[in-house]
């Protein structure tokens, strides 16, 4: 079937809305291709797309389509009673894709566990461990622009979905058809069969305390009580429980911006709701040089990731994801050591793009450093491992400002980060150092790191075929030098091996995942893989020592070119 064939069979359909066929009325040819040409792909990652109707674009409809999937499979699995968690943020038909879900969810005979209202993303996965869940589902598009909407499911573990339990719901998909009559049960109904579950207060209540069970420095935060904060949650779900947190771990002097202080899913203040975009701060930096802020801190829609600005020499410094990882590793290391309950097996778990300079000071401590694939489903899925076989893990990371510290959640966690940061940023303080200043304390110790991450966008149709064969054409030519500089190995991460020219000299210990690893003579390394949640190929530019800054951008022009 065609896109076209598809398009005449939603507007045939006597289900469809008065607002979906008016919606649907009159669109371009090229319109129809983009909205029929294909489901949206189902994965780990679950749904994102543009809001709107089609069968690619995320709508009631697909979400429908996408629950009832999940609901059989957990029902299957016997985990009807233990029930799926259901969360939302702020964005446009956030709240009713939610309620969608959950008459699904009740529909199918499984207890539907659902958010009174918005909640970060990691309280999420809190709750689904909290609850006992066997699953959970989050309505978000995470730091995406307005446009956006997404479906994120989650396991009883708290983390993302593992690939063989999704592959089972994209099948299940394929044989429920988006356009039936899919079961339903008023949210009532379902309150009074005891298939609905409402949470609130008592579970916020109790997320705050695992969150504040993470601050190991309050003497510190007294002994700083000058220290003036600026927070944005960018009109997203963060807004009410991290000044609380803040404000329960004892900082005094916190000043939130009011303009972005209102959930709105249209982001009226910024072009895009993503902290790793410096632009987005123009609002928080006006308040902070106001009120001479020392440290301005934003999380996203969702609240899952988080990025700060430090006030060094007059001037509000950008401190990156790779920069932040570091520093936290760094400080949570020393705060549990002075605390006197560091564990004795320790560990740290970081993706394979984020910095090396990690790596360098987990070894220069004793803890243990593991790498995984990026995204956080992997690094969770680690930190379980490790702590079947006795290790606590003080720190996840990855560069794309994705951090969480304590074992009570398996997802990013902007929430507790905003308060360990603040806490790291008051310890420093109070010995009347900046952020930057303990920064460049790091790369005394271990030489400087310098790190960039390009974007390539490929949109559309075309784009999957852009996408698609630049990788080939990478794993295809293996070059033998990058910006002049020589490549000494590339690892293939779809199979795992590991190249030196044309001859395969070892394997990876990570493999299954369409990423490339490039290890230059210098030291530096360059990773290519195509985005899992957007239409791009990300190039991972990592430089150590020596003159790193001038490498560096030299990579980046090579980078730029393979557009």
């Amino acid at each position: 079937m065609t896109g076209r064939d598809e398009y005449e069979r939603w507007l045939s359909c006597p289900l469809l809305t008065q607002e979906e066929r008016d919606e649907l009325a009159g669109i371009s040819d090229d319109e129809i291709a983009s909205r029929f040409f294909a489901p949206l792909s189902f994965g780990t990652a679950g749904l994102r797309g543009v809001m709107g109707a089609g069968i690619n674009r995320m709508n009631a409809r697909v979400v429908a389509q996408t629950t009832r999937a999940l609901a059989e499979l957990v029902r299957e699995t016997g985990g009807a009673e233990r029930g799926i968690a259901i969360c939302f943020d702020c964005r446009e038909h956030s709240r009713e894709f939610a309620e969608t879900a959950a008459q699904v969810v009740a529909a199918a005979g499984v207890r539907a566990i659902i958010f009174e209202d918005l909640r970060p993303t990691p309280e999420l996965s809190f709750a689904i461990r909290r609850e006992g869940a066997a699953a959970g589902l989050n309505i978000t598009a995470s730091h995406n622009t307005r446009e956006y909407n997404g479906y994120k499911v989650y396991w009883a573990d708290g983390a993302q979905l593992p690939p063989a339990e999704a592959d089972v719901i994209a099948a299940r998909m394929e044989k429920i058809d988006v356009l039936s009559d899919i079961p339903k049960m008023p949210l009532d109904e379902a309150e009074k069969a005891g298939l609905l579950k409402k949470l609130g207060a008592e579970t916020d209540e109790a997320f705050l305390e695992a969150v504040l069970g993470q601050c190991r420095g309050r003497e510190a935060i007294k002994a700083a009580s000058a220290m003036k904060i600026v927070y944005t949650p960018f009109h997203g779900t963060g807004y009410r429980l991290v000044p609380e947190a803040l404000s329960r771990a004892g900082f005094e002097n916190i000043v939130c911006v009011d303009e972005q202080m209102i959930p709105d899913g249209t982001f009226p203040t910024v072009k895009s709701p993503n902290p790793e975009d410096p632009a987005g701060f123009a609002l928080a930096l006006d308040h902070a040089r106001r009120c001479g802020a020392d440290l301005v801190m934003g999380t996203d829609p969702d609240a899952d990731r988080f990025a700060c600005l430090a006030l060094h020499d007059g001037e509000y410094r950008v401190i990156s994801g790779n920069q932040l990882g570091a520093l936290l590793l760094d400080y949570v290391i020393g705060a549990r050591k002075r605390a006197g309950d560091m564990p004795e097996k320790a560990a740290a778990i970081k993706s394979l793009v984020s910095t090396g300079l990690a790596n360098a000071i987990a070894g220069a401590e004793g803890v243990r450093m593991e790498e995984t694939f990026t995204g956080f489903k992997f690094l969770a899925e680690r930190m379980g491992e490790l702590e079947a076989d006795g290790w606590e893990t003080v720190l996840c990371f990855e560069e794309a400002i994705g951090y969480l510290i304590g074992g009570f959640a398996r997802d990013k966690d902007g929430v507790t980060a905003s308060v360990v940061t603040a806490e790291m940023a008051a310890y420093h303080f109070a010995r009347g150092k900046t952020l930057v200043d303990a920064l460049e304390g790091l790369y005394e110790r271990f030489g400087r790191y310098e790190e960039k991450t390009i974007s390539l966008v490929m949109p559309g149709i075309d784009g999957i075929e852009r996408r698609r064969a630049l990788m080939a054409s990478l794993r295809e030519s293996r070059p033998a030098e990058i910006a002049g500089i020589a490549v000494a190995s590339v690892t293939d991460c779809l199979d795992g091996a590991v190249y030196e020219g044309a001859e395969k000299t070892g394997e990876s210990p990570l493999s299954g995942a369409d990423v490339l690893r490039f290890s230059l003579a210098s030291g530096d390394t360059v990773i290519v893989r195509p985005s899992g949640t957007e239409p791009k190929v990300k190039i991972y530019l990592l430089t150590h020592g020596g003159d790193c800054a001038a490498r560096l951008e030299r990579l980046i022009g090579w980078a730029k070119n393979l557009a």
